[in-house]
């Protein structure tokens, strides 16, 4: 099968054919950096690092633009309520958000531009736009015409004429149609600004993208432009329009939106006080958790994280990564190595052909998670029992290690230390599911005093009561206990 998307611009799937042989040019929106983002907004950022990886998998190089929105109303007005320049706010929650996306582990892009930075580039758009009789200018402010535009809304499929006006966008009497959008604007005192043909102003929010976008990529139609489902209309939209209208040719191919996030069926929201940070998250669980989350479902679909989905998450990594565990022991210990079995290797490469099919037809990393969980299913059911592995064993140990590197890397999944991630995995389901640790050491304690005395009858009572706190005991080598998955 070849590599298809569903394009947001045609509405449905198409094979994927860049506009350069063998080069995958990609512009994801970046986040306003007035505050720490909220986990809804990491799912474009660990989609699309899945995307990106990818592409190049199959053979492509990436060029991958990732932006900062760092001048914008909110940020002043962040500013305005700590008494500081605009720059500091977004100066700081830029290297905040930084800190958040290394935590988990996304490869850098190969541009993340500031929209500061490109001030020269955006008023000379904008001035291109007027020149064309694209857009026009009205004391100081400069709107792009959307009736100059005979496209608008091929995008998001909305028929402007079915829209209120009044109810729909707010009305400007000097604008020659409601919908026609601000490219340029004046500064209000205390603001920052730019000199410009126009007066000193900053620009609007949807001319900075496109700005940024043919400043690195050029003035031509590059392959995927990528962001959240919310920005369909009207910035997707509207970037469109302007893109089109200074080159004359088709401003993007491919146009790649992910859904929503919602917590237990409620949309975030700081009026239901049920905003989650990322960072608040990722220190609750772990950031694994929070790619596994994204991941297991696909990027067009509304996902729904509440705590037993999140245990879900917890169990299932847990999982994975004893399998890994026991793959790395098998492999130390054991100093001769013979070749996988052939029955195992087959299932590793079919198990590889299947997931080339999953994120070949729309990045299904649904089927991906699911298809790596087949790849665990099989190594567990090689036969590990009593430790008396062999070269057999280390074989198929090292094979089945090497397989999910590659799809580790490729997701940004599965890297950490088998022991230390197990270690923290516990101690977030100790934590979640309440479990009384001093009492479970003390029964564990009464436990093994009456295995060393042979009663087993009360032996067996303690270890039942420790069932039914949800914790599982291990007796021989490894004799403990774990919390019950």
């Amino acid at each position: 099968m070849a590599l298809r998307f569903y394009n947001t611009l045609s509405g449905q799937k198409e094979k994927f054919e860049p506009v350069e042989d063998g080069v995958a040019k990609i512009y994801l929106c970046g986040p306003t950096v007035y505050d720490y983002l909220h986990i809804g907004n990491f799912r474009g950022p660990i989609t699309f690092n899945l995307l990106r990886n990818w592409l190049e998998f199959s053979g492509y190089k990436v060029d991958f633009i990732y932006n900062y929105t760092d001048v914008d109303d909110k940020i002043i007005k962040r500013a305005q309520e700590e008494n500081v320049e605009a720059v500091k706010i977004s100066e700081k929650y830029i290297e905040e958000f930084e800190k958040d996306f290394n935590r988990l582990g996304l490869k850098k892009h190969e541009h993340n531009p500031k929209v500061t930075e490109y001030m020269p580039q955006i008023i000379q758009f904008v001035a291109d736009l007027v020149e064309k009789k694209k857009a026009y200018v009205v004391d100081g402010e400069v709107f792009y015409s959307i009736d100059s535009f005979p496209g608008y809304g091929k995008l998001s499929k909305k028929n402007l004429d079915e829209l209120e006006a009044g109810n729909r966008v707010e009305v400007d009497e000097r604008k020659k149609n409601p919908f026609d959008f601000v490219l340029w604007k004046p500064s209000k005192e205390n603001e920052p600004s730019w000199i410009s043909p126009w007066g000193a102003g900053r620009p609007g929010w949807h001319i900075e993208c496109s700005a940024m976008i043919q400043s690195i990529f050029g003035k031509k139609t590059f392959d995927i432009h990528g962001g959240g489902i919310d920005l369909i209309f009207p910035h997707h939209e509207n970037e469109i329009a302007q893109g089109e209208g200074r080159i004359g040719q088709t401003y993007c191919k491919y146009w790649i939106h992910n859904n929503f996030i919602n917590l237990s069926n409620q949309k975030m929201s700081k009026s239901l006080g049920n905003v989650v940070k990322a960072r608040d998250f990722m220190n609750e669980y772990h950031p694994e958790v929070l790619k596994y989350l994204f991941l297991s479902a696909h990027y067009r679909s509304m996902l729904s994280v509440d705590k037993e989905k999140i245990n879900q998450v917890i169990v299932a990594l847990q999982r994975i990564y004893s399998a890994l565990e026991l793959a790395h022991d098998v492999v130390e210990k054991v100093a001769e190595k013979n070749e996988p079995e052939a029955g195992f290797k087959k299932v590793l490469d079919g198990l590889s052909n299947k997931i080339k099919k999953a994120l070949d037809d729309d990045l299904n990393s649904a089927e991906f998670i699911s298809l790596v969980f087949e790849a665990v299913r099989a190594y567990n059911a090689l036969g590990f029992k009593n430790k008396k592995w062999n070269a057999v064993h280390a074989g198929n140990s090292q094979a089945f290690l090497n397989w999910m590197k590659v799809y580790g890397q490729m997701s940004a999944l599965f890297q950490e230390k088998p022991k230390e991630m197990l270690n923290q995995l516990q101690e977030i389901l100790i934590r979640e599911r309440k479990i009384d640790v001093l009492e479970v050491e003390k029964l564990l304690k009464l436990r093994n005093q009456a295995r060393d005395e042979k009663n087993w009858k009360e032996a067996d009572k303690f270890r039942d009561e420790l069932l039914d706190m949800g914790v599982e005991v291990h007796d021989g080598s490894e004799r403990g206990w774990t919390v019950k998955v």
